[in-house]
């Protein structure tokens, strides 16, 4: 199993999840986080904002959909054809094991 970790513009995310769901992957958790990336933020006139409003979603999958699964995220997530600094980043990571806490079940 893997873990993909996307940083994501807030304003994709809808887009993102709808795509996992029409994927067949609908477990994905969100959350409102804040930060920068290599452009150190966005200056407007005198004023830098360097913690930019992103999503993180998260979502577990099988080692087999591990490609197909950031490949739907890097499409869904893209701004405009060719993308655009600010669209974020996906981290993947390996999950070595995961519990059901209901029943107490190794998955």
């Amino acid at each position: 199993m893997y873990l993909i970790r996307a940083i994501i513009r807030p304003e994709k995310s809808s887009v993102v999840i709808k795509s996992l769901f029409d994927a067949g992957f609908p477990a994905v958790t969100k959350t409102a986080v804040f930060g920068r990336g290599k452009q150190r933020g966005i200056k407007v006139g005198n004023v830098t904002y360097d913690e930019l409003p992103k999503d993180l979603l998260m979502i577990v999958i099988p080692q087999k959909d591990k490609d197909f699964v950031v490949e739907t995220i890097m499409l869904a997530a893209r701004s405009g054809e060719n993308g655009q600094f600010g669209d974020g980043k996906i981290f993947v990571t390996p999950v070595e094991e995961s519990y059901t806490i209901s029943s107490g079940k190794q998955d």
